[in-house]
């Protein structure tokens, strides 16, 4: 059965007659654009918005097409979990990304993802994860201590923008790029601001046009240094890649390596960008938490130039809690979108076959009655108790089932790391006055940057 529908998923699908989805209730907005305006001006309002009046279940049209939102724990759970493969995330995403991170492991279905994603779990083994720890513990000490150096005020998220980039370039492509550094990451920004651009074609001078340069300019350089790697090894998760085998004891090959290393480079590098830079605006506005972790890294009892060992990340749980409720605030990925790949019921509504369906995090991060004072920073909604008191699919920003993040230890392990320098080296606060803006739609980012004011601690 998995099979087939594994096969049905693969094959394109249309979406429904507008009139098909006419019995669920919604508002569809203008004609052609829809409510597009809406999403892209307020996605948190709006969602909440479309709530309120229709209820869990809305329809809605933006970017061109009517689709169906689905809200609250269960609904994930129907929509992530997915026992009864109902739901094509390639379909999903393919729209979005596909053009520029074709067949990326968040892009396949079912048994072909389950296939793929059991080879690429070698690249995220403890030996691979230590190797990678110890590659991002320098180079962020480096940049803490340039921190360090130049206290005053920082704008916080192209900063962090930089830093996650060149960190996934070191761990993920191994230390020794040279001079091709340079080129392979202005091709991954160049695919990353054009995977979330408005104009969604390749012309002459838009971003995408840039983006799919730089797929390009990735695509050969990935080709070209798969069997330097095979052959001479090494440490970094390019290099695991290469060297991972399928089912069968086969090297994965040349064509899905490229695919699943420009997926996770851009994974690893946006939505750890976004997650940290909201981390840190947290400790800055809430100078009560920054001390209680700063305590924690100081009871690590590390001398300040020492590496941060592996088997250390267990003792910062107020650290990882922290960092979970950043990530409640401001999901990285707001949306998640599926495509139903047969008819379906929720909430006594008949969904059809074909019907691009999502679910929100954003919207279910803020639901009052799972996440009392839901706009509070409040890291002790994740101890160990109050965990078992909700519903499991409640808080989802790595989503959930088969598809949940392969790299969410990797993003814990980057947070802890970059905590235990940070804090070690400076406070962070926000300036007199200043309340930051934030844009929450594709991906959270400050509308201004983030203006923090660093203070050196030693």
């Amino acid at each position: 059965m998995s099979l087939q529908i594994a096969e049905s998923a693969a094959r394109p699908l249309s979406a429904p007659k507008r009139d098909a989805l006419s019995h669920i209730p919604g508002d569809e907005g203008w004609p052609l654009i829809g409510r597009t305006f809406h999403v892209l001006a307020d996605p948190k309002g709006e969602v909440e918005r479309m709530a309120a009046i229709h209820g869990p279940v809305y329809r809605s049209r933006v970017f061109g097409e009517t689709s169906i939102t689905l809200l609250g724990a269960e609904a994930n759970e129907l929509v992530l979990f997915d026992q009864a493969k109902n739901f094509s995330s390639t379909h999903g995403w393919g729209p979005i990304l596909g053009r520029l991170f074709p067949r990326g492991l968040m892009l396949l279905d079912f048994d072909e993802h389950r296939l793929h994603r059991r080879a690429l779990s070698v690249a995220f083994k403890s030996g691979p994860m230590q190797n990678y720890l110890a590659q991002l513990d320098a180079g962020i000490a480096a940049r803490m201590r340039q921190w360090h150096a130049q206290p005053g005020e920082l704008l916080c998220y192209p900063a962090m923008k930089q830093l996650t980039l060149d960190l996934a370039a070191t761990s993920f492509l191994g230390g020794e790029l040279g001079a091709e550094a340079d080129a392979v990451t202005a091709s991954f920004i160049d695919m990353i601001a054009a995977s979330v651009a408005p104009i969604r074609k390749p012309w002459p001078g838009t971003a995408m046009a840039r983006g799919v340069r730089g797929r390009q300019r990735i695509v050969s350089y990935f080709a070209e240094q798969i069997p330097r790697r095979r052959e001479r090894g090494g440490d970094d998760l390019f290099s695991q890649l290469c060297r991972a085998t399928d089912d069968d004891g086969a090297l994965l090959s040349t064509q899905d390596i490229v695919d699943h290393m420009s997926f996770l480079m851009m994974a690893a590098h946006d939505t750890l960008t976004s997650s940290l830079t909201t981390f840190v605006a947290e400790l800055a506005a809430n100078p009560n938490w920054q001390q209680r972790l700063r305590d924690e890294v100081a009871a690590l009892d590390l001398a300040p130039d020492e590496p941060l060992p592996f088997d250390k990340l267990d003792a910062m749980p107020l650290t990882e809690m922290a960092f979970k409720e950043a990530m409640r605030l401001k999901p990285p990925v707001p949306s998640i979108p599926r495509r139903a790949v047969r008819d379906f019921s929720f909430h006594g509504h008949h969904i059809p076959a074909g019907t691009l369906v999502a679910v929100n995090p954003l919207y279910c991060h803020h639901m009052p009655l799972t996440w009392p004072e839901p706009e509070r920073f409040d890291p002790l909604r994740f101890t160990e108790e109050a965990q078992k008191q909700r519903h499991r699919f409640a808080w989802v920003p790595f989503g959930g089932g088969a598809h949940m993040c392969l790299g969410l230890h990797f993003a814990y392990m980057q947070a802890k790391c970059f905590a235990r320098h940070l804090l070690h080296h400076v406070s962070v606060a926000l300036p007199p006055g200043y309340q930051p803006r934030w844009q929450l739609w594709p991906i959270p980012k400050p509308k201004d940057g983030l203006r923090v004011m660093l203070t050196p601690l030693h």
